[in-house]
Formats: structure tokens, sequence, C-alpha cells
């Protein structure tokens, strides 16, 4: 399957009036490719240039001289540029405008970081730690404001939605209920807020999000015009009640990948085209089958079996124009698992991506430790998973439950989840009904390689010396490989006190391969409180010193030490 997107540049204008400001500004432009410092005979000229012109303007000017500047130019916060203001000595990032619809909550965080400022951002549901309803990704209509205000000020409001979309978190005053029972929009009051794709009563204490549920099939003639496409797609999903604003795509055969009347419908509406191979779309049972269009694209169904494909129920059949035809299938959710890499233990070495996804997660799971490093992190609301040492497979098919049952979960572990931890078994699980995200994480063994020299900078292994899951034998054939070798080694789980020989026993393997005064390092709690770092040789190390918070780092014959720094050699043809 091929998908096209429509994409538009984002360029953001950055507006100084001192020289202090233009030096700050040359930091973001050296950074940024989309960005550019806009020069005019003034300074407000400059700015209205760059509120014409860009996505969003950092300006680096008084607030108050902003607001009057820009005022009489605002339209509408969901099409209206990002304004982010920065002080004269770069002190503070203030999202001024746009925070949620236009991005500037985000831009004045990524501003801060690197003018070493303090982001400013007084959007309500941010400084709370609440998704806001414009953040979700999701188009959102009605009484948003006002719903939110409600969420906000913890009155009841009740979360009708057709079926269970992954949301992030949301506090207990959002009671969910099923839409089903309020189909028609009801008549018992309150605050609302309504997910569905269908057209339903607006008043004012009902929002709306519009999930990406809709599909379009799209089948045309060579050349047909992009008027009757946009025509005929809005007149079918009108007549069907349901809104243009959850259409996930349009979707036709490869034949038409490259059918500017489809794909300018598409650009409008702001979807991808995804298209399939005939011969995919001929495997679809769809209920007008029509020889005459086999015989023309390879495939008895363009319309129907493209809004079908990959599983979803048709709402409207094969509706014809003069020179298109369209179908619309409504598909079920797709849960989202985001497997999260934690980072080996201290916050700074956490991703920002990490943080996001947590953020995001309705519904976390993992070892009770790794969760109470991240509670603070969590949104009101956010449903905790926890278990103690040992129950990888049971966590594992938890978050694979949740995900399956449409949830957004956040499954996470220390250093990154596909190294020795929770990645593989979550996706043992798995199925197509599920989104998977994975979330790199910094791991212990990059941790101790840091805090140790360059251990790594060569060809290197890593090793468990666990056998709860591996059988001692394929391990020893593994360390005798690496031995061999001559890799670097970064052996985990090396020695607990159930296992309390096996770590002397690969140092020996190790010793018969390598030179006595090959460099051993040992990093314990890397990067946590009571951190330790050792260094020794292959025969010198004592394994006592070794437990199951410690990593491993065996050098290879390159491997040296250089003013107490364990070094492998990028290129040994470097070494003197």
């Amino acid at each position: 399957m091929t998908a096209t997107a429509p994409t538009g540049p984002v360029t953001v204008g950055l507006v100084a009036a001192t020289a202090a400001g233009r030096r700050h500004a040359r930091i973001l432009a050296d950074a940024w490719p989309h960005a550019r410092l806009v020069e005019s005979a003034g300074v407000a000229d400059a700015l209205r240039t760059a509120w014409t012109e860009c996505s969003a303007v950092v300006a680096f000017l008084a607030t108050g001289a902003v607001v009057r500047i820009l005022a009489p130019l605002l339209d509408d916060k969901r099409t209206d540029p990002a304004v982010v203001v920065v002080d004269e000595a770069a002190r503070h990032a203030v999202a001024l405008l746009g925070g949620h619809a236009g991005g500037a909550n985000t831009l004045a965080g990524e501003v801060a970081a690197l003018l070493d400022a303090r982001p400013v951002v007084t959007t309500a549901t941010d400084a709370v730690g609440l998704p806001g309803l414009d953040t979700l990704g999701w188009p959102v209509e009605g009484a948003v404001a006002a719903v939110s205000r409600a969420i906000l000020d913890g009155e009841p409001v009740r979360l009708l939605a057709d079926a269970t979309w992954p949301l992030p978190a949301l506090p207990p005053n959002v009671l969910v209920q099923t839409a089903t029972t309020d189909r028609d929009g009801g008549t018992t009051g309150g605050w609302r807020l309504l997910v569905t794709d269908r057209i339903v009563p607006l008043d004012d204490r009902t929002a709306v999000l519009r999930p990406p549920s809709l599909v379009a099939g799209i089948g045309s003639s060579r050349g047909v015009p992009a008027a009757e496409v946009s025509d005929l797609l809005h007149r079918v999903l009108a007549d069907a009640g349901l809104a243009p604003a959850s259409l996930r795509c349009l979707a036709s055969v490869d034949l038409k990948a490259d059918e500017e009347g489809i794909l300018a419908t598409a650009r409008a509406l702001g979807v991808p085209l995804e298209t399939r191979p005939a011969a995919e779309l001929a495997a679809v049972d769809v209920p007008h089958p029509s020889e005459v269009v086999r015989a023309v694209v390879g495939t008895p169904s363009v319309a129907e079996a493209a809004a079908l494909a990959g599983g979803g129920t048709l709402l409207v059949p094969k509706t014809a124009s003069a020179m298109a035809t369209v179908a619309v299938a409504r598909h079920a959710p797709r849960g989202r698992l985001a497997v999260v890499g934690l980072g080996p233990g201290a916050p700074d070495l956490r991703t920002p991506r990490a943080v996001a996804e947590l953020r995001r997660a309705a519904v976390v799971v993992g070892l009770d430790q790794y969760v109470d490093q991240v509670r603070d992190l969590l949104r009101p609301g956010t449903r905790e998973l926890v278990s103690g040492l040992g129950a990888e497979e049971e966590r594992a098919r938890a978050a694979v439950a949740e995900a399956t049952a449409g949830q957004a979960v956040a499954l996470v572990g220390s250093g990154d989840a596909g190294v020795y931890a929770m990645a593989s078994p979550a996706l043992e699980y798995a199925d197509a009904r599920v989104d998977v995200v994975g979330v790199p994480g910094v791991t212990a063994g990059l941790a101790a390689a840091a805090l140790l020299g360059a251990p790594i900078g060569h060809d290197h292994v890593y090793l468990s010396l666990s056998d709860l899951h591996t059988p001692w034998e394929v391990i020893e054939r593994r360390v005798a490989a690496a031995a061999e070798a001559d890799l670097v080694a970064l052996l985990y789980n090396p020695r607990s006190r159930a296992r309390d020989w096996q770590l002397g026993a690969v140092l020996k393997t190790f010793a018969a391969h390598r030179p006595p005064q090959t460099p051993v390092g040992v990093v314990r709690n890397a990067s946590r409180a009571g951190e330790q770092v050792h260094l020794a040789t292959v025969s010198t190390l004592d394994p006592a010193v070794v437990d199951m918070y410690s990593v491993v780092v065996v050098g290879s014959s390159q491997t040296r030490v250089l003013a107490g720094r364990m070094v492998t050699p990028r290129g040994y043809r470097w070494q003197r």
C-alpha cells in the first residue's frame, strides 16, 4: 500500500528590533533550517510580514508591542500563526497566540531549550496537566471552550463515544457512557463530549471530537475534474449523515496514484490518498463487483474494495457520477501501544519522546518501581497496572489486552524497552488491531560505557548471563564466539546471589583469547543513586564486586586505559 500525504512547509519567522534580539534570533536560525530572520523598513512591518508569510512567529520584542501590532490581524485561532515572544535578555519564551491550534505552546518549549530560557505557557489545560480537546490531533467542533472549562472546573461531563478510541487520560469528572443511548443529542442537559463520525445536533454545552474512522474509496475515469470528485464525495457523506472531518484517508487503486482530481480532493480535505495494487483489491469481498471494471483495471471493484480494504464496514455502497465513483466504509479504532524505554534511571537521560508518550497514555503498565519513577509525569486519571519482579509476561499480556480494547497504553521499562526488556514479549502478542510505537531509551550499557570512557568505540556485543530465559549452554557458546571474535562485550545480569559462579567462568573464557591486561569495567547503578565505577583487568577482576545492579564491560585486545578512562580505538590504524 502506498500513501501520499498532503504536506505544507512549516516556516518560523524571526523578528527582532535590537542587536541582542538579533543575536538570539540567529541562534534559532542556525539551529532550524525552517527559520528565517524577517526584516523590513520597520519592526512593525517585519512582524506583519512574518504573520502573513510564515506558519509561526518568534518575536524578540515586548509583549505589549506585539499585541498592539498583531491585534488588527487576528482572524481565527485555527488558522492564525503561532506567536512566541522572547524578552530582551532571553529569559522567557512566552506562548502568546495559538497555544494549542497553532502549536505555540510546543514552540515556546523548543525556543526555550535553544536559548536556555524558561517557557511560559498560560493555557489552562496545560497549567493543570489536562489534555486540551484541540491538542488530540483530531478535528473538534461545537462548544470546545465551554466544555473544556467544565472539565477544568470539575463539573460532570459525559463522554459519549461510538467506539473506544485511544484517547489520553481524562479526569474522573469525565464520565464515560455509550453513545448509542444518546444518539439524537439527548435531552438530559449537562455538559457533553461526543466522539463520533456522525453529524449530530450541536448546542452550547456540547463539543464533538471527530475520530479518523471513515475511509472513502474513490474510482474514476482518467482526467476526472477535482470538482466532480469533491462534489460527489461531500454529497455522499451528507446524505449518509457522516462528517467529512472524520475521513481518515481517500483510497483507490495504484493506477490512480497520480490522478490529479483525486489528489487535489485529498489535499483540500487535508488527508492522504492511499492506494493498493489491483490484485489486493480484487481479493476484497464487495457487494457490487463489475466485470467491466475488472477488464479495465484488473479488479472488479475500486471504490468499494478500496474503502473496505483492511477490515472496514461498508456504510455507503458505490455511488457514481459521470466520471467518478465513491464508497464509504467505517473502520474500527486501533488501539495504541507505546513501548517506552525510560533510560537507566536519571530523569535527564529520559527522552522527550518518552515523556510525550507517558503524557498521552490513558493506561500505564510496568514494574512497580519503574512506574514510581514517572508517576509525576502522568496525567490525572491515568490508570496504572503495576506488578513486581518476575511478572514480565503478565505485564506484556495486560498491555496488549488494553491496547486491543482500543486504549492508549504505555508499557514502560528501564533502559531501552527493546533490549532485554518488554518490547519483545509485548510484540509477540500484539496483532494488527494495535498500532505499536517504539520509544528508544538510553540503555544501561550506554550509560555505563559513557562513565567508563569510550569502551564501545568499535565493534561490540551485548550478552546476558541470566539463564532464566536462555539455557546456559547457549550463553556459553555465545560468550565463546564473542571472545574468539575479539569483540568488546557488555555483560548484563552478570551475577546474583543464586548465580554466583557464571561470571567467573565467562571471564576465564575471555582471558583465554585476550592479553591478561585487557581492561574490564564495572559500573553499578549507572546514573542512579549510589553510582560506582570500577576498573580492573580480565585477569584481576574480583566477581564479588559485581551484582545484578552492575554492567560489566570486557574490552577487546585493542582496548586501553588512557588517563583513567577505558578506550577502544574507533579504527585500529589510529593506535600509536
